[in-house]
């Protein structure tokens, strides 16, 4: 009995049936035409079991079939370091206010001239964002500068609103991961607090997949951070909570929240 394929395939793949031209041509040969060549077609079709099974050996798919994936949530606060759910709710209002300020006024400080030595880095330029952002080589002390100005080649460029208003939504993207990078093998000291909260008040709503993925690893690194601190005076501990908060409360992570204790 032919199968609905076989049905179907002279109407899909019609070709010349004719037994003189079957017999002439050689089945494993390199077919001479095109019509020999949708004839070969047809019978290795024919050949094909129409179901298929795999057989697979247990034993070996149990050793071999862990993953490791981090789907982890926050890092729960140590007694006394979380914040309260009014503070909570009272940071997330200052923000919107900062991104909205920011989108009423991005045209006016995009136009704003820079000075001469802001000089953003290319959008790959991993380095060149670190150093931009944070600050290079501490100042040679045998070789101190004297003049009293700032130089922020060394210190690092804070987030001015004429510098971040000139970034797209690309651009910002990248330097957030390159800065959350940076922040997962080391300390939260306040010029990356400034540039990661600036970020995030230009970050767009909704959020695309790369951006909840890099919040996410923001929020987890803070709080993974949180349960090194030795005392609730210590001043890394409000950044910490707002960033946590920001993540979860604004751009609703809610499985990552901080709860009242």
């Amino acid at each position: 009995m032919r199968s609905e394929v076989e049905d179907l395939m002279p109407r899909l793949l019609p070709v010349n049936t004719d037994r003189r031209t079957a017999s002439s041509s050689e089945p494993n040969g390199a077919p001479r035409n095109p019509q020999e060549y949708l004839r070969q077609v047809q019978l290795e079709a024919s050949l094909c079991p129409e179901v298929l099974v795999a057989h697979i050996d247990p034993k070996k798919l149990r050793r071999k079939q862990t993953v490791n994936a981090s789907v982890s949530g926050c890092q729960a606060a140590p007694e006394g370091f979380s914040p309260s759910l009014g503070w909570q709710q009272q940071q997330v209002a200052n923000f919107s206010e900062v991104r909205q300020s920011i989108a009423r006024h991005r045209r006016h400080w995009s136009t704003q001239t820079l000075d001469d030595n802001v000089l953003m880095p290319k959008l790959t330029d991993e380095e060149g964002w670190k150093t931009f952002c944070l600050g290079g080589p501490a100042a040679s002390e045998t070789d101190p500068d004297t003049s009293g100005a700032l130089d922020y080649n060394k210190m690092g460029f804070p987030p001015f609103l004429s510098i971040v208003s000139r970034l797209n939504q690309t651009t910002v993207l990248a330097v957030l991961e390159i800065l959350v990078g940076w922040f997962e093998e080391s300390e939260l000291v306040p010029q990356l607090g400034r540039w990661l909260y600036a970020l995030l008040a230009c970050l767009e709503k909704p959020l695309i997949p790369e951006a909840h993925s890099l919040l996410r690893q923001l929020a987890r690194r803070s709080s993974q951070l949180r349960t090194t601190l030795q005392s609730q005076e210590d001043p890394r501990l409000p950044a910490l909570n707002l960033l946590i908060c920001l993540v979860a409360r604004y751009f609703e992570q809610n499985d990552l929240a901080d709860q009242q204790e």
